[in-house]
């Protein structure tokens, strides 16, 4: 039983060594990705958040309108 699970595993055949290789790449790829993705969601949060403090600052009844 030892033996075929090994062999499952990836014992010696060197496709299954090769694809489990390709595969762990694949998986660091995609974690790195996910840290880029949320440390740009994190930036555009605080960036919305600036954004939102600045417009509260704006006193719509004494705006002049923009057109005329």
């Amino acid at each position: 039983m030892a033996k075929a699970l090994l062999g499952y595993v990836g014992g010696s055949d060197p496709r299954v060594l090769s694809e489990m290789r390709r595969l762990q790449q694949r998986v660091q790829d995609l974690e790195s990705e996910i840290v880029r993705i949320q440390a740009e969601n994190d930036a555009l949060s605080a960036a919305a958040r600036r954004e939102d403090s600045l417009l509260e600052g704006i006193d719509v009844s004494t705006a002049e309108p923009a057109l005329t």
